[in-house]
Protein backbone atom coordinates (compact mmCIF):
# COMPACT_ATOMS: atom_id res chain seq x y z
CA UNK A 1 0.00 0.00 0.00
CA UNK A 2 1.41 3.45 -0.86
CA UNK A 3 0.52 6.76 1.44
CA UNK A 4 -0.41 9.43 -0.64
CA UNK A 5 -1.19 13.20 0.69
CA UNK A 6 -4.34 14.75 0.18
CA UNK A 7 -5.03 18.67 0.03
CA UNK A 8 -8.62 18.84 1.84
CA UNK A 9 -10.51 21.88 -0.08
CA UNK A 10 -11.77 24.35 2.50
CA UNK A 11 -14.87 25.58 0.28
CA UNK A 12 -17.20 22.91 1.06
CA UNK A 13 -20.36 23.92 1.88
CA UNK A 14 -21.12 23.39 6.03
CA UNK A 15 -24.20 20.47 5.43
CA UNK A 16 -21.82 18.93 3.54
CA UNK A 17 -19.09 18.62 5.11
CA UNK A 18 -21.28 17.36 8.19
CA UNK A 19 -22.61 14.73 5.68
CA UNK A 20 -18.75 13.58 4.94
CA UNK A 21 -17.53 13.75 8.22
CA UNK A 22 -20.45 11.49 9.43
CA UNK A 23 -20.20 9.02 6.56
CA UNK A 24 -16.70 9.10 7.50
CA UNK A 25 -16.65 8.22 11.08
CA UNK A 26 -19.39 5.82 10.30
CA UNK A 27 -16.63 4.03 8.05
CA UNK A 28 -14.90 4.26 10.43
CA UNK A 29 -16.53 2.65 13.49
CA UNK A 30 -17.62 -0.38 10.71
CA UNK A 31 -13.66 -1.17 9.81
CA UNK A 32 -12.98 -1.25 13.97
CA UNK A 33 -15.78 -3.61 14.16
CA UNK A 34 -14.59 -6.16 10.87
CA UNK A 35 -11.30 -6.23 12.72
CA UNK A 36 -12.84 -7.19 16.05
CA UNK A 37 -14.93 -9.79 14.40
CA UNK A 38 -11.73 -10.98 12.53
CA UNK A 39 -9.41 -10.87 15.91
CA UNK A 40 -12.74 -12.80 17.28
CA UNK A 41 -12.23 -16.13 15.23
CA UNK A 42 -9.24 -18.41 14.56
CA UNK A 43 -7.80 -17.51 12.03
CA UNK A 44 -4.63 -18.49 9.80
CA UNK A 45 -1.78 -15.80 8.83
CA UNK A 46 0.73 -17.10 6.64
CA UNK A 47 1.77 -20.05 8.09
CA UNK A 48 0.99 -19.38 11.58
CA UNK A 49 -2.73 -19.42 13.37
CA UNK A 50 -4.25 -17.18 15.70
CA UNK A 51 -6.27 -17.66 19.18
CA UNK A 52 -9.34 -15.76 19.36
CA UNK A 53 -8.89 -12.49 20.60
CA UNK A 54 -10.56 -10.02 22.74
CA UNK A 55 -12.26 -7.14 20.80
CA UNK A 56 -9.63 -3.78 20.68
CA UNK A 57 -11.05 -0.35 22.48
CA UNK A 58 -11.52 2.43 20.56
CA UNK A 59 -9.30 5.08 21.60
CA UNK A 60 -9.98 8.93 20.43
CA UNK A 61 -5.91 9.50 21.33
CA UNK A 62 -5.18 7.06 18.89
CA UNK A 63 -6.97 8.27 15.68
CA UNK A 64 -4.71 10.41 13.66
CA UNK A 65 -4.34 12.26 10.41
CA UNK A 66 -5.15 9.92 7.78
CA UNK A 67 -3.01 12.28 5.20
CA UNK A 68 -0.53 13.27 7.71
CA UNK A 69 1.67 10.51 8.37
CA UNK A 70 4.59 12.40 11.18
CA UNK A 71 6.56 10.54 13.75
CA UNK A 72 4.20 8.33 15.48
CA UNK A 73 5.46 8.43 18.77
CA UNK A 74 5.56 12.11 18.85
CA UNK A 75 1.89 12.42 17.95
CA UNK A 76 1.25 9.89 20.64
CA UNK A 77 3.02 11.61 23.22
CA UNK A 78 1.10 15.15 22.30
CA UNK A 79 -2.24 12.90 23.03
CA UNK A 80 -0.76 11.96 26.04
CA UNK A 81 -1.45 8.09 25.02
CA UNK A 82 1.14 6.63 27.54
CA UNK A 83 2.22 3.87 24.99
CA UNK A 84 4.44 0.87 24.95
CA UNK A 85 3.97 -0.43 21.65
CA UNK A 86 2.50 1.12 18.80
CA UNK A 87 2.05 -0.09 14.91
CA UNK A 88 0.20 2.23 12.45
CA UNK A 89 -1.29 0.86 9.26
CA UNK A 90 -1.70 3.39 6.44
CA UNK A 91 -3.51 2.63 3.27
CA UNK A 92 -4.41 4.45 0.21
CA UNK A 93 -6.88 3.27 -1.97
CA UNK A 94 -9.57 1.57 -0.12
CA UNK A 95 -13.32 3.29 -0.98
CA UNK A 96 -14.86 1.95 2.40
CA UNK A 97 -14.58 -0.36 5.27
CA UNK A 98 -15.12 -3.43 3.54
CA UNK A 99 -12.25 -2.94 0.85
CA UNK A 100 -9.89 -1.52 3.93
CA UNK A 101 -10.46 -4.66 5.80
CA UNK A 102 -9.73 -6.94 2.46
CA UNK A 103 -6.60 -4.70 2.43
CA UNK A 104 -5.57 -5.71 6.10
CA UNK A 105 -6.77 -9.08 5.62
CA UNK A 106 -4.36 -9.41 3.08
CA UNK A 107 -0.96 -7.51 4.04
CA UNK A 108 -1.66 -6.73 7.62
CA UNK A 109 -2.77 -9.93 9.44
CA UNK A 110 -0.02 -10.23 11.62
CA UNK A 111 -0.62 -6.78 12.70
CA UNK A 112 -4.27 -7.13 13.61
CA UNK A 113 -3.86 -10.81 15.07
CA UNK A 114 -0.80 -9.65 17.73
CA UNK A 115 -2.88 -10.51 21.19
CA UNK A 116 -0.19 -7.40 22.86
CA UNK A 117 -2.65 -4.55 21.10
CA UNK A 118 -5.64 -3.54 23.27
CA UNK A 119 -5.98 -0.46 22.00
CA UNK A 120 -7.22 1.16 18.14
CA UNK A 121 -8.13 4.79 16.01
CA UNK A 122 -9.20 4.30 12.58
CA UNK A 123 -9.13 7.85 10.58
CA UNK A 124 -10.25 8.50 7.01
CA UNK A 125 -9.78 10.87 4.45
CA UNK A 126 -11.41 9.97 1.29
CA UNK A 127 -9.01 6.90 0.16
CA UNK A 128 -6.69 7.79 2.88
CA UNK A 129 -6.91 5.17 5.99
CA UNK A 130 -4.73 5.17 8.91
CA UNK A 131 -5.17 1.94 11.58
CA UNK A 132 -3.33 2.81 14.48
CA UNK A 133 -2.81 -0.20 17.55
CA UNK A 134 -1.14 0.40 20.62
CA UNK A 135 -0.56 -1.25 24.30
CA UNK A 136 -0.68 1.39 26.85
CA UNK A 137 1.93 1.31 29.61
CA UNK A 138 0.44 -1.31 32.49
CA UNK A 139 -1.27 0.58 35.33
CA UNK A 140 0.52 -0.27 39.36
CA UNK A 141 -1.11 -1.90 42.00
CA UNK A 142 -2.04 -5.05 41.03
CA UNK A 143 -2.06 -7.50 44.14
CA UNK A 144 -0.36 -11.32 43.85
CA UNK A 145 -1.72 -13.68 41.56
CA UNK A 146 -4.56 -15.14 43.85
CA UNK A 147 -5.90 -11.97 44.52
CA UNK A 148 -6.15 -10.86 41.18
CA UNK A 149 -7.17 -14.30 40.37
CA UNK A 150 -9.99 -14.64 42.57
CA UNK A 151 -11.34 -10.89 41.36
CA UNK A 152 -11.40 -12.61 38.05
CA UNK A 153 -14.12 -15.34 40.05
CA UNK A 154 -16.06 -12.66 41.41
CA UNK A 155 -16.75 -10.39 38.29
CA UNK A 156 -17.07 -13.54 36.42
CA UNK A 157 -19.71 -15.12 38.82
CA UNK A 158 -22.03 -11.34 38.61
CA UNK A 159 -21.93 -11.97 34.49
CA UNK A 160 -23.39 -15.75 35.39
CA UNK A 161 -25.72 -14.09 37.08
CA UNK A 162 -27.45 -12.70 34.25
CA UNK A 163 -29.19 -13.94 30.83
CA UNK A 164 -26.37 -12.93 27.90
CA UNK A 165 -25.69 -13.08 24.32
CA UNK A 166 -22.80 -14.52 23.27
CA UNK A 167 -22.68 -13.97 19.67
CA UNK A 168 -25.27 -16.11 17.83
CA UNK A 169 -25.81 -18.23 21.40
CA UNK A 170 -27.93 -17.18 24.13
CA UNK A 171 -27.13 -17.92 27.76
CA UNK A 172 -29.52 -18.03 30.43
CA UNK A 173 -28.25 -16.86 33.88
CA UNK A 174 -26.24 -19.83 35.89
CA UNK A 175 -25.06 -20.94 38.93
CA UNK A 176 -21.46 -19.53 40.25
CA UNK A 177 -18.13 -20.93 40.11
CA UNK A 178 -16.43 -22.04 42.69
CA UNK A 179 -12.33 -21.56 43.93
CA UNK A 180 -10.38 -24.32 43.07
CA UNK A 181 -6.80 -24.38 44.29
CA UNK A 182 -5.62 -26.96 41.96
CA UNK A 183 -6.96 -25.20 38.87
CA UNK A 184 -5.81 -22.35 39.76
CA UNK A 185 -2.05 -23.91 40.03
CA UNK A 186 -2.64 -25.30 36.49
CA UNK A 187 -3.75 -21.60 35.42
CA UNK A 188 -0.87 -19.79 37.22
CA UNK A 189 2.10 -22.37 35.68
CA UNK A 190 0.65 -21.67 32.39
CA UNK A 191 0.36 -17.84 32.81
CA UNK A 192 3.99 -17.61 33.76
CA UNK A 193 5.14 -19.99 30.74
CA UNK A 194 3.55 -17.62 28.50
CA UNK A 195 4.93 -14.68 30.14
CA UNK A 196 8.37 -15.96 30.71
CA UNK A 197 8.57 -17.42 27.12
CA UNK A 198 6.77 -14.80 25.18
CA UNK A 199 3.52 -16.52 23.94
CA UNK A 200 -0.13 -16.72 23.64
CA UNK A 201 -1.64 -19.92 23.08
CA UNK A 202 -3.48 -22.41 24.70
CA UNK A 203 -1.20 -24.87 23.51
CA UNK A 204 2.15 -24.28 25.85
CA UNK A 205 5.83 -25.05 24.83
CA UNK A 206 5.10 -28.78 25.47
CA UNK A 207 2.46 -29.73 23.56
CA UNK A 208 -0.33 -30.12 26.62
CA UNK A 209 -3.81 -28.79 26.12
CA UNK A 210 -5.76 -27.07 29.04
CA UNK A 211 -6.79 -30.71 29.53
CA UNK A 212 -3.53 -32.00 29.78
CA UNK A 213 -2.72 -29.22 32.29
CA UNK A 214 -5.28 -29.47 34.63
CA UNK A 215 -4.61 -33.50 34.73
CA UNK A 216 -0.85 -32.99 35.56
CA UNK A 217 -1.77 -30.79 38.44
CA UNK A 218 -4.23 -33.28 39.84
CA UNK A 219 -7.89 -32.16 38.19
CA UNK A 220 -10.01 -34.99 37.29
CA UNK A 221 -12.16 -33.58 35.05
CA UNK A 222 -14.93 -33.95 32.86
CA UNK A 223 -14.96 -31.03 31.43
CA UNK A 224 -12.37 -28.48 30.85
CA UNK A 225 -12.12 -25.17 29.40
CA UNK A 226 -9.75 -22.15 29.35
CA UNK A 227 -9.85 -18.46 28.46
CA UNK A 228 -6.60 -16.21 27.98
CA UNK A 229 -5.96 -12.82 27.57
CA UNK A 230 -3.03 -10.49 27.19
CA UNK A 231 -1.81 -6.67 27.47
CA UNK A 232 -4.42 -5.97 29.86
CA UNK A 233 -3.83 -4.59 33.60
CA UNK A 234 -7.00 -4.97 35.50
CA UNK A 235 -9.24 -7.87 35.93
CA UNK A 236 -12.37 -5.87 35.08
CA UNK A 237 -10.41 -4.98 31.74
CA UNK A 238 -10.32 -8.91 31.36
CA UNK A 239 -13.95 -9.89 31.70
CA UNK A 240 -15.13 -7.52 29.52
CA UNK A 241 -12.77 -8.33 26.93
CA UNK A 242 -14.24 -12.20 27.48
CA UNK A 243 -17.66 -11.30 27.65
CA UNK A 244 -17.29 -9.22 24.12
CA UNK A 245 -15.91 -11.99 22.36
CA UNK A 246 -18.52 -14.72 21.75
CA UNK A 247 -16.25 -17.26 22.17
CA UNK A 248 -14.86 -16.21 25.54
CA UNK A 249 -17.90 -15.77 26.52
CA UNK A 250 -19.73 -19.01 25.86
CA UNK A 251 -17.16 -20.29 28.03
CA UNK A 252 -17.20 -17.96 30.78
CA UNK A 253 -21.34 -18.34 30.78
CA UNK A 254 -21.07 -22.28 30.01
CA UNK A 255 -23.53 -23.65 32.98
CA UNK A 256 -21.67 -27.35 32.90
CA UNK A 257 -18.76 -25.78 34.27
CA UNK A 258 -19.02 -25.20 37.85
CA UNK A 259 -15.23 -24.13 39.22
CA UNK A 260 -13.05 -22.32 38.25
CA UNK A 261 -8.85 -21.29 39.19
CA UNK A 262 -7.53 -18.08 37.24
CA UNK A 263 -4.15 -16.43 37.24
CA UNK A 264 -1.90 -13.82 35.54
CA UNK A 265 1.47 -13.01 35.50
CA UNK A 266 4.20 -10.32 34.29
CA UNK A 267 7.40 -10.39 32.03
CA UNK A 268 8.40 -6.58 30.87
CA UNK A 269 10.60 -8.74 28.77
CA UNK A 270 7.75 -10.12 26.83
CA UNK A 271 5.52 -8.33 24.30
CA UNK A 272 2.54 -8.42 26.12
CA UNK A 273 3.91 -7.35 29.18
CA UNK A 274 0.95 -9.35 30.92
CA UNK A 275 -1.24 -12.44 30.64
CA UNK A 276 -3.89 -13.82 32.32
CA UNK A 277 -5.21 -17.65 32.31
CA UNK A 278 -8.92 -18.39 33.37
CA UNK A 279 -9.44 -22.38 33.62
CA UNK A 280 -12.96 -23.76 34.16
CA UNK A 281 -13.47 -27.19 34.94
CA UNK A 282 -16.24 -29.69 36.44
CA UNK A 283 -15.06 -33.08 38.40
Amino acid sequence: MRVLSLMMGLTTLAASTVFCASAMANEESQLVQQINQYRSQVQRCGDQGSQELPPLASDTRLVLPANNVGDLQQALARAAYPMVNVQAISLSGPKDAQAAMKAVRESFCRVVLDPQFVDIGVSNSGQDWRIVLARPLLSSGLGDWQTEGRKLLELINTARAQPRQCGAQAFSATTPLSWNDTLASAANSHTRNMANGNFFDHLDHDGRTPGDRAELAGYIAKNIGENIAAGLDTPRKVVDGWLASPGHCANLMNPQFRELGAAYAMDPKSDAGIYWTGLFGTQ
